[in-house]
């Protein structure tokens, strides 16, 4: 579900970003791009997922730290109806708690300069265009680029507006982190074997109880429900809730309406 969690960590990064201040594209998009990127994180739990395949032993090697902490998490943890799982895949990294915590992080990280909210800016568009594609950063770049000279005020440098962006996300970068880890959980929970997002809290006798659909709403990982409708309309709603994509459609439709009223 790589491709699905990275488009719909887009997508709500971009519906989250007004909610939050930001507007411009030089705003947006990095927000979005971060969101999109994180979205993948939960999975470094896996080690085939594309963020542990991301910087080879790297990321390997972090992979395989974490699946030792969430085994001995899910140990130390589990409740009287849990049942009988390594606590590996889909255990820590797939909780609110996590995404809360490094969120947490990410802002502290924030705070300390736009050089800081650059670097895990990058690392989110990185991650993000691993599994989406190498144009995503093309994209990416030029959007901020022509929104940055576009909008510099007069006798202010690039660096001065490139800056500027960056601020204006560095309050909010730890947001775009933790929306997107959890709109990992999300989309997890609409698949059949569901995620234990709201641990520690128990329910059921679980405290890593599996959220999800009821049985005739779930589809399976990668089956032909993600592939054919979710991936689609996800990548839809990417690109409409760019900033001024949905007035370019309007005014499309206006000027196509009134061409063909005039025939």
């Amino acid at each position: 579900m790589g491709r699905s969690h990275a488009l719909s960590g887009w997508c709500l990064g971009l519906a989250v970003a007004p909610l939050v201040g930001l507007t411009s594209v030089a705003e947006v998009v990095p927000f979005a791009a971060a969101t999109a990127g994180y979205a993948l994180v939960p999975d470094l739990d896996h080690p085939g997922a594309s963020a542990s395949r991301l910087l080879g032993p790297v990321t390997g090697l972090v992979s395989a730290m974490i699946r030792t902490f969430s085994g001995l998490l899910y140990d130390l943890t589990k409740g009287p109806r849990d049942e009988d799982s390594t606590g590996k895949h889909r255990h820590a990294t797939h909780t609110l708690a996590a995404a809360i915590l490094l969120g947490v992080l990410a802002a502290s990280l924030g705070d300390r300069g736009k050089w800081a909210v650059l670097a895990i800016a990058a690392t989110g568009l990185l991650l993000a265009a691993h599994v989406l594609g190498d144009w995503l950063i093309l994209a990416v770049l030029a959007a901020v680029g022509w929104s940055v000279i576009g909008t510099a005020l007069p006798g202010t440098s690039t660096a001065d507006a490139v800056q500027a962006g960056l601020t204006g996300i560095g309050g909010w970068i730890g947001v775009a982190v933790a929306l997107g880890m959890f709109t990992h959980c999300l989309g997890d929970s609409l698949t059949r074997s569901g995620c234990p997002w709201l641990w520690p809290l128990p329910i059921r006798g679980e405290t890593w109880y599996e959220i999800r659909l009821p049985r005739p709403l779930r589809f399976r990982t990668g089956g032909w429900v993600e592939r054919i409708l979710i991936a689609p309309l996800l990548l839809a709603g990417g690109v409409l809730l760019l900033p001024g994509a949905l007035q370019a459609v309007e005014q499309l439709f206006d000027a196509t309406s009134i061409w063909l009223a005039g025939r």
